[in-house]
């Protein structure tokens, strides 16, 4: 199955490890080149940016929105990576909150590694019918 990797770029190296688990499994994993390049080492000035408050600015000059949309559109499914950040346990951020949206309008699978986290905009995620896995890639078909 073909699966866009989806979730905050402060998961990054958790999205990687999981790019290698879904490969081993059979999956063809998509995730944006910028975070493979960023765990290697390179593209430190991303992070940096993103740290210094440019993430607005990181989005606009690399169309990341409109590069998962495609990526999403090309699969057969999303998996969020929501883990704790900000203090919030299975943290689903607003670009993420757009990506399910466009797997679920295009008639994807929405895959959420964890459970759905307590945040303001938990009905529009429940709304739009993800599968929970609980850290269990065997359960992706």
């Amino acid at each position: 199955m073909k699966i866009t990797l989806s979730g905050s770029s402060a998961f990054r190296q958790k999205k990687v490890e999981i790019m290698d688990k879904l490969i081993k499994l059979g999956h063809k994993p998509i995730i944006h080149p910028h975070y493979i390049e960023s765990v290697k080492g390179d593209r430190k000035n991303i992070m940096e940016r993103i740290n210094k408050g440019e993430h607005a600015q990181l989005k606009i000059e690399n169309d990341y929105i409109m590069w998962y949309y495609r990526a999403i559109v090309s699969s057969d499914a999303i998996l969020v990576v929501n883990l704790k950040k900000n203090e919030i346990n299975n943290y689903i951020g607003g670009n993420t909150l757009m990506e399910i949206a466009f797997a679920y309008v295009n008639d994807k699978k929405i895959y959420l590694l964890n459970d759905i986290p307590e945040i303001s905009y938990k009905d529009e995620i429940i709304a739009m019918k993800p599968i929970i896995i609980n850290n269990d890639l065997n359960k992706i078909k």
